[in-house]
């Protein structure tokens, strides 16, 4: 959105409807203390539009956009090829101006949109319902968490040391303001964490993540079991939706919800967002999941049609039985996510996480042969952690100076701890010139 700044005219005016003489009397319940006398230091006078434009342009140009260099950056925001279609379609003005719907059965449309969405999220994760949808992996791993308080009437939540950092964030911060207790155990980057000794009588939940943020695979059916035995729900988190075209799905392992990152599918990185948060839990579970969940049924003719079956939202039915305060289904990208799944269909989205773990792998094998690099994975998909002989951190500044992204230092990650860890992923768009660089430039630096 252009600024476009006020005439004197128009100040003048504004002030008049209001009541007010001058802009110091309409800010006259500001304590005068409280008052900037002057220009914010450090900032520049007034530009002009196009200067403003240079300016930002050239600060613009000292970044280094991830499509332009080898890059094996993941950690939770991963680049993958979006067909051009994708694009075209969402840009269409009946989905790209559509909003949430208010008055939902008119608007069959956006509601067979999100049914859609729902289903193919349902199959991905291997659960018995999705909902549609949430505003990002991380939000979504908060909502399980609260979800998994209100069905068990238990206030504590176990947090695995595979989480990704930014997903416990923002669960410990809700855990704060909410009134619940979220134990985030120490990282693990090598596993062996005994998930299972941390629960007790309180525990309403344990949250894992697979592939976890050292891109780990695991096999948590036996977790599952263990946690329900003990009256405990197992959530399990998905940061890379690829995944799911080719390891188990959760709810074959017996998770009871799953929270997920949708942005691999359909979903540029665009600086970090907006992207679009899965959902998916057993049907008995149903009533307590937050967002909004459309249904299929036919109309008095016989005709199909959609409706909104579940709406959990504060603004929806009265406060007090919201079961979330998600305010929007961030439609657009749950769209986009759509069309890209629908545009691969099964047996392509199955290859394509194919390519991504055989790229994976590819890379794995030339870093283990670079002397001082130890790959600490037995298992992954298409993200693993390697040790190096220095700081990761340093080493990943060196090559970004040589124009390749390097991946995710650990200690960026895990403030103070793991400096020599290393986090790198490989997808469809990295090619053997990118693997050949980074092993290349890595052998010179180490």
């Amino acid at each position: 959105m252009r600024y476009l700044p006020l005439t004197e005219a128009d100040r003048h005016a504004m002030l008049a409807a209001i009541g007010a003489s001058s802009v110091d009397e309409l800010f006259r319940d500001v304590p005068a203390a409280a008052r900037r006398s002057g220009p914010v230091e450090g900032l520049p006078g007034f530009a002009g539009e196009l200067e403003v434009e240079r300016q930002l342009s050239a600060m613009a140009a000292k970044n280094i956009a991830v499509g332009t260099v080898p890059s094996f950056v993941g950690c939770g925001a991963y680049k993958h090829h979006i067909p051009a279609t994708v694009d075209y379609m969402v840009q269409r003005g009946e989905f790209l101006t559509a909003y949430t719907p208010y008055q939902p059965e008119i608007s069959q449309g956006t509601l067979q949109v999100l049914f859609e969405f729902q289903t193919q999220v349902a199959l991905l994760t291997g659960m018995d319902v999705a909902n549609a949808s949430m505003y990002d992996g991380a939000t979504a791993c908060a909502e399980a968490v609260m979800m998994a308080n209100r069905l068990t009437r238990r206030k504590k939540a176990i947090l695995s040391g595979g989480l990704h950092p930014h997903y416990r964030d923002v669960t410990t911060t809700d855990a704060h303001f909410i009134g619940f207790e979220a134990v985030a155990l120490p990282p693990a980057p090598k596993g062996g964490e005994d998930l299972v000794a941390q629960v007790d009588a309180d525990t309403a939940c344990v949250v894992v993540q697979n592939p976890d943020v050292f891109g780990h695979v695991r096999d948590y059916t036996a977790l599952a079991q263990q946690c329900q035995a003990k009256g405990a729900l197992l959530i399990v988190v998905v940061t890379e939706a690829v995944s799911l075209g080719l390891l188990t799905p959760p709810g074959e392992m017996g998770a009871d919800i799953v929270a997920a990152e949708g942005q691999s599918l359909g979903n540029a990185l665009n600086f970090g967002g907006p992207y679009v948060g899965l959902f998916a839990v057993k049907e008995k579970y149903v009533r307590q999941m937050p967002g909004r969940l459309c249904g299929q049924t036919v109309d008095a003719d016989g005709r199909r049609g959609f409706v909104l079956t579940l709406s959990t939202r504060e603004q929806h039915i009265r406060r007090e039985k919201a079961t979330s305060n998600i305010c929007t289904n961030a439609g657009l990208c749950a769209l986009a996510f759509s069309i890209h799944l629908s545009l691969l269909g099964e047996e392509g989205f199955t290859r394509l996480a194919a390519i991504n773990h055989a790229k994976a792998v590819q890379l794995a094998d030339r870093l283990s042969g670079v002397k001082g690099v130890s790959v600490v994975n037995d298992s992954f998909f298409n993200e693993f952690t390697v040790t190096l002989p220095r700081a990761a951190a340093e080493v990943v500044e060196e090559l970004a100076k040589r124009r390749i992204l390097a991946g995710v230092p650990a200690s960026r990650l895990f403030a103070g701890q793991l400096e020599d860890h290393l986090i790198l992923a490989a997808t469809e768009t990295t090619t053997e010139s990118d693997m050949d660089a980074l092993t290349k430039a890595l052998s010179e630096v180490l």
